[in-house]
C-alpha cells in the first residue's frame, strides 16, 4: 500500500510504503482509482480543522473497486465499482441519528480526517457509508461527485426552491451545482474573484446567466444564495444581493471571520443559514440525479505523487473545476 501521509501542519505530505491493511468487521478495502481533492483537505493540512488523526491520509472523495470484504458485510461484491465520501461513520444512537440528522452526529469520524482516506492505492471504509456508483461518469470525472457534487446538493436543498440563484465562488462545488440547479429550472448568478476573466467565461460556459465579480450587483435580486468561497466577507455581500425573505447558505466546513454588518440587510425576513456535512440519503438521492442529468465534471488529473502540487493548485486558484488524484 503506497499513501501520500500528512504528519504536520506546515509539513509537506510524504509518499510512504506502508504494510498491507485489511478490513475489519463492518468494513471493506477499496483499490483506489481517483481520489478528488477538495478544499476541506486544504483546510486539514493547513490546521484550519483541528484535531485530525496524525499521521493521516488524506482525501474523500475516493472511487474505486472493491477488493475485499470484512465479515458482516454484505451488499457488496468484489470488482465493485463504489464511491467514499466524507462522512465515514455515525453513532447511530444520538438525538441527531435517532431524529434522522446523522450529519450533525455527535459522534462522528470523517473520511480523510478523522479516519484514514484516499490519497492512496487503497483505503478502508465502513461499508454502511460506501456508495455503489454503477456506470456514473469515468473514475476521475466521478471523484469529486462525492464532496463537491454532495455538498452542492445539499446546500441546494438547503437553499429552498428559489428561482434565482446566486453561486458565490465557481469552483469544484459551484460547477457542480450550478448544473443541478440549472437542471431544475434555476437561473445562475455566478460570482467569481474580481477580475478573473477565465473564471467568468468558465461559469457562462455552464449555462450562467450572469457571471462577474463578488464585489459587482447582480443584474436582479436574487432569491437566495450559496457561498462557496471560504471568505467570510462575502456574507453581507450575499445578504445584500437577496431580495427580501431571501436565503443566503453558508457551504463550507470552514470560513474565515464574518465581519459585522447592519442590521437592515438581515431584516425583512432574510435567513442567514449553514450545511453540515451530508447524509447518506443524500447521497442516493444525489447520484441518482447525476446520472440522470449528465452531469460533467472539469477536472484535472495528477498522480499520487503530486498531491502536494494539487493542493498548492488548489490553495492559490490556478485551478477550473477538481484537481484529482491517480494512483
Amino acid at each position: 500500500m503506497r499513501a501520500m501521509v500528512f504528519e504536520a501542519v506546515g509539513k509537506p505530505l510524504t509518499m510512504r510504503e506502508l504494510g498491507d491493511r485489511h478490513p475489519g468487521k463492518g468494513e471493506i478495502r477499496v483499490r483506489v482509482l481517483a481520489c478528488g481533492v477538495c478544499r476541506t483537505d486544504l483546510h486539514v493540512v493547513d490546521g484550519e480543522l483541528p484535531h485530525p488523526k496524525l499521521p493521516l491520509i488524506p482525501g474523500h472523495e475516493i472511487v474505486g473497486v472493491v477488493d475485499a470484504i470484512g465479515a458482516g458485510v454484505q451488499g457488496f461484491a468484489l470488482g465493485e465499482r463504489v464511491g467514499i465520501p466524507w462522512l465515514g461513520s455515525t453513532c447511530g444512537i444520538c438525538p441527531y441519528c435517532k431524529a434522522g440528522r446523522e450529519n450533525l452526529c455527535d459522534h462522528p469520524l470523517f473520511t480523510g480526517y478523522t479516519r484514514d482516506g484516499g490519497y492512496a492505492s487503497h483505503a478502508i471504509a465502513d461499508a454502511r457509508y460506501v456508495f455503489a456508483l454503477g456506470d456514473v461518469g469515468d473514475d476521475i470525472a466521478a471523484a469529486p461527485l462525492l464532496c463537491a457534487g454532495l455538498i452542492g446538493w445539499r446546500s441546494l436543498t438547503i437553499a429552498g426552491a428559489g428561482k434565482a440563484l446566486g453561486i458565490y465562488g465557481f469552483g469544484a462545488a459551484g460547477h457542480i451545482g450550478s448544473q443541478v440547479a440549472r437542471a431544475q429550472g434555476r437561473k445562475i448568478f455566478a460570482f467569481v474573484r474580481p477580475g478573473d476573466a477565465a473564471a467568468r467565461d468558465f461559469a457562462l460556459s455552464l449555462g450562467a446567466a450572469w457571471a462577474g465579480g463578488s464585489d459587482e450587483t447582480p443584474p436582479e435580486p436574487l432569491d437566495a444564495a450559496i457561498i462557496y468561497a471560504p471568505i467570510g466577507d462575502l456574507v453581507p455581500t450575499a445578504l445584500r444581493a437577496v431580495r427580501k425573505g431571501g436565503r443566503v447558505v453558508c457551504a463550507g466546513i470552514h470560513m474565515s471571520d464574518i465581519p459585522s454588518f447592519p442590521y437592515e440587510i438581515l431584516w425583512e425576513e432574510r435567513q442567514l443559514m449553514s450545511v453540515a456535512n451530508l447524509t447518506r440519503e443524500d447521497a442516493t438521492g444525489f447520484l441518482r440525479a447525476a446520472a440522470e442529468i449528465g452531469i460533467r465534471t472539469t477536472t484535472r488529473r495528477y498522480p499520487l505523487s503530486d498531491a502536494n502540487k494539487a493542493l498548492d493548485d488548489l490553495r492559490s486558484g490556478n485551478l477550473e473545476g477538481a484537481a484529482v488524484l491517480v494512483p
